[in-house]
């Protein structure tokens, strides 16, 4: 089926709406949501039962370039300066180094054992040597597991920092791929200036970009979150019109204003957040649409091996020389070096090569199609057992649960805050958060139930001996909030 205007909006709502349900479902199974997105693009194919036939690199390109912007602006926004400050040296030299070192060593091995070229080769090392944010996290939280120390931290400031620097090597190695009598020498000064030119432009965007943001006076609400939209595309166009990254444009600003005092700041963390979800089921849809299933089938032996050597050589090479002057206990390197996941940028930056016409394009992209796939059925089905068994997995190290409310909700009041012990003779036992009648100004932040740390929804059923972490802007609005669990405020 050929898509018209007529039903390209019933056809994507439709793919729209089975993505989330079986998103949704997935998490029962620990099945992780990216290859259930990219199995229903792949069914809705040309290939397969939907007939829809979609082979445009360049329409596929583009919707990558917009949808990364959103995730990684996003992923900006919600990183905590104060949780990721520890850590900012060893997530800087895993995103840059570690990637290099990644880029470097995959494309030596695939230089052995296939017959491309050394630039051909490390071009494929390239494209595959970021890891992926979404898919990392996504497991965590569908599983509960909560990791030791700064690991969490550590992993989301790689995995949302990473991509920049995978993206400046895929261009710098395409480059040498077409021009093939030029040296590597030649292509330093694009890395140096796309690297300080993102940085820059990056933090001065984000500085101009708060002053914007909380000196405008739009009237309505919902124009701010659209604001900052505009300003994102801005930032990424303008930086890479004057030959900087981007990427790291966008990142770096968002860093910047997710932990800044911004007006409307819930507003646009919660648009953000939707749209990010959006972008990346968009994306691997796009991405599932794009593959041609019977052309993975050649190349299933030769991706398998290259795809274990990431996973088993060339990852924890990078993860271990990177750290190697960093106190980390081994158990520690070795989780890092498991949840280097590759999704869905690897195979958007693949498309590259196809637009380029180099000449073995196709089975490139099929290689590292291949290669996220199996990326994830191997590392993202195994991440919580990998965790429990290196002992990297507990909750026992998170010093409070008030630490937990700041970094996740840092905009509601909180002059006064108490836990509650939740004694099974309580109205509240069995009740939904949402039947409880709770003063407006009392939210229930989160739960510990057996020693672990749940984030509450509407729909939360309260059990016996839960405790409640209860914060309001009055202290008579908390003493109402535990009359109203104790007995019926209706």
């Amino acid at each position: 089926m050929n898509l018209t205007t007529e039903n390209i909006l019933l056809v994507g709502s439709l793919l729209l709406f089975i993505s989330i349900v079986a998103g949704k479902t997935s998490y029962r199974f620990g099945v992780p949501t990216l290859l259930l997105f990219l199995g229903i693009g792949m069914l809705a194919g040309s290939e397969g039962i939907g007939g829809i036939h979609f082979d445009d690199p360049k329409a596929a390109q583009f919707i990558g370039i917009v949808s990364l912007n959103f995730i990684l602006f996003s992923g900006g926004l919600s990183t905590q300066w104060t949780a990721v400050k520890p850590i900012l040296k060893e997530g800087f030299v895993l995103s840059t180094l570690g990637v290099l070192l990644t880029a470097i060593s995959l494309g030596y091995f695939v230089w052995l054992v296939t017959d491309f070229t050394i630039y051909e080769s490390m071009l494929l090392g390239s494209i595959v040597s970021s890891t992926d944010a979404a898919a990392v996290f996504s497991i965590l939280r569908s599983n509960n597991l909560v990791l030791r120390k700064n690991l969490r931290p550590t992993l989301e400031l790689e995995s949302g920092s990473n991509d920049p620097m995978a993206y400046v090597l895929t261009l710098a190695f395409l480059t040498l791929v077409i021009h093939q009598d030029q040296g590597i020498a030649s292509i330093i000064p694009m890395f140096l200036q796309q690297m300080i030119l993102g940085g820059v432009f990056g933090y001065v965007f984000g500085k101009l970009s708060k002053k914007l943001i909380n000196r405008i006076k739009l009237g309505f609400e919902g124009l701010y979150p659209v604001l900052v939209i505009a300003i994102m595309f801005i930032i990424f166009s303008t930086t890479d019109f004057f030959g900087g990254n981007g990427f790291l444009a966008i990142y770096i600003s968002a860093v910047y204003l997710g932990n800044q005092d911004l007006i409307h700041k819930n507003t646009i963390l919660q648009m953000y957040d939707g749209l990010a979800w959006l972008m990346q089921i968009v994306l691997f849809l796009t991405l599932g649409l794009l593959v041609f299933p019977s052309h993975i089938v050649p190349v299933i032996g030769i991706g398998l091996i290259i795809s274990l050597f990431l996973i088993v050589v060339a990852r924890p090479i990078s993860v271990f020389i990177s750290l190697m002057f960093f106190k980390m206990r081994l158990r520690r390197r070795l989780y890092i070096s498991w949840a280097g996941l590759r999704g869905a940028v690897p195979i958007v930056f693949a498309t590259y090569p196809l637009l380029a016409g180099i000449d073995k394009a196709d089975m490139i992209f099929n290689i590292v199609f291949f290669i996220s796939v199996t990326s994830v059925l191997i590392q993202g089905t195994t991440l919580t057992v990998v965790a429990k068994w290196l002992n990297v997995g507990s909750p026992e190290n998170i010093s409070s649960p008030y630490d937990e409310i700041e970094k996740w909700q840092p905009d509601i009041p909180k002059s006064a805050i108490k836990e509650i012990d939740i004694k099974p003779d309580f109205y509240a036992v069995n009740k939904k958060l949402v039947d409880l009648n709770f003063p407006k100004n009392a939210h229930i932040t989160m739960i510990i139930r057996d020693n672990e740390y749940m984030t509450p929804t509407g729909f939360t059923v309260i059990s016996a001996n839960d405790t409640l972490v209860v914060i309001s802007d009055s202290k008579n609005d908390l003493i109402k909030a535990e009359k109203c669990l104790r007995q019926s405020c209706s």
